[in-house]
């Protein structure tokens, strides 16, 4: 008797054993379960010629299983303000969903150690409660040393990309001797890097093909972060969530004039692109951000490109690609100095409706020589920021922010009238 006692309590715990397990696997494998902690995994892949599909994350991404846009966003609530539930929970891995994103940046080997402390910096006040992935693109192989420093600094996976050839030279259509005629003008009036080829290059790389890379092929959203960048305040949300949905496309944290020695021609280009292509032009764009007489003439006004988080199916639509190809032949990038800026800018300003453009008063940044400083001492304390509000350039004579905010319509922040001087 007793020994069939024994054998039923045998057969009862290998039940229970049994179910234990199935709806461990069942609730593992389940996309919905959004609580689930991410592991760190932070290791790097090559991916020089990984491809995959638009719009899949890499499957062994630390995000991957956590990718999911039918979720209800009531059930996880973003802390957008100090009053709103879970402002103050800033430890451990934030549950809920996660966009298909990636920071990116473009860097070379030897900027290691600087890119280093912009990891640091968006990891600690970010995305170590979120584990985004990370994708590094250079035009010449990374070496070992980026490799290990970088992977071991980010929380997701990293990814490291080889530029071809064709997306970092001179198109077939260039005239060298006339480009180079350019620069040494350029060198002679002092502009920056006005004689510099791998700024060119650079600069019409982030205009035309840094979302056309493999690697970015996996993602739909984007945040460029570049080396020596610092984030003053914590962020209390998911900036690639809030963009999600809200249905912004672009976003950016400063804005300004650019130099005219750089782009005398650019506003030429735009207005044929205009001509041949009105249907790219969206209704209710951002035209009066850019010019003072509907479109005759550029202000100069742009939203600085090394900060920026946005859509990558956007830039990958027909109407930016037939953008930029326009611009390309017509060959600016080398016979003035076309930066990436005012090329993104222009785009958005007209393709996208003034409402899918979002202006991050929350994220404070600084890129030399510039400062975003959040406007509102009660915010600057909630966001626990660092930042002297007098260096924050965005109510300054210099910069175009104002302009965004009048263009949309919107109420300034308490307290710009002081941090105009």
């Amino acid at each position: 008797m007793a020994t069939g006692s024994a054998r039923y309590v045998r057969y009862i715990l290998v039940a229970f054993f049994i179910l234990a397990v199935f709806y461990y696997v069942s609730n593992s494998a389940d996309v919905s379960n959004l609580g689930t902690p991410i592991v760190n995994q932070g290791r790097a892949s090559s991916g020089t010629t990984q491809h995959t599909s638009a719009g899949h994350t890499p499957k062994d991404s630390p995000n991957a299983a956590k990718v999911k846009t039918d979720y209800d966003a009531s059930q996880f609530p973003m802390a957008l303000t100090p009053n709103d539930p879970g402002w103050d929970d800033l430890s451990g891995i934030k549950p809920g969903p996660r966009m298909n994103a990636t920071f990116v940046t473009l860097a070379r080997n030897s900027d290691v150690w600087e890119i280093a402390k912009s990891i640091r910096q968006v990891e600690d006040r970010f995305n170590r409660r979120y584990n985004y992935d990370w994708v590094f693109l250079n035009d010449k192989p990374f070496d070992d040393t980026f490799k290990n420093v970088t992977s071991s600094l980010v929380s997701g996976k990293t990814h490291y990309g080889l530029i071809p050839e064709e997306h970092w030279s001179f198109p077939e259509w260039i005239d060298q001797d006339k480009a180079a005629k350019v620069r040494q003008d350029m060198k002679e009036a002092k502009i920056i890097y006005g004689d510099s080829i791998s700024y060119r290059h650079m600069c019409r790389f982030e205009s035309g093909f840094f979302f056309r890379q493999p690697l970015m092929m996996n993602y739909e959203y984007y945040w460029r972060v570049e080396p020596s960048v610092e984030l003053y305040c914590d962020i209390h949300y998911d900036p690639f969530r809030f963009m999600h949905e809200n249905k912004k496309k672009y976003s950016f944290t400063l804005s300004l004039y650019e130099y005219h020695e750089t782009i005398p021609t650019l506003w030429d280009s735009v207005k044929k692109f205009m001509k041949n292509h009105p249907e790219h032009i969206a209704a209710g764009n951002s035209m009066a951000f850019l010019s003072d007489d509907g479109g005759e003439t550029y202000n100069k006004c742009h939203f600085w490109s090394n900060f920026e988080i946005g859509s990558l199916n956007w830039l990958r639509s027909k109407a930016y690609i037939d953008y930029f190809e326009s611009l390309d032949r017509d060959g600016g990038f080398f016979y003035e100095r076309w930066g990436d800026a005012p090329v993104h800018s222009i785009a958005a300003a007209l393709m996208l409706h003034k409402e899918e453009i979002h202006f991050f008063n929350d994220i404070a940044y600084y890129h030399v020589p510039f400062t975003h400083c959040p406007t509102g001492q009660a915010l600057r304390s909630a966001l626990k920021c660092h930042c002297n509000p007098a260096d924050n350039f965005d109510w300054k004579g210099y910069s175009c922010t104002s302009r965004f905010f009048e263009v949309n319509h919107m109420e300034k922040p308490e307290g710009w009238e002081q941090e105009k001087n």
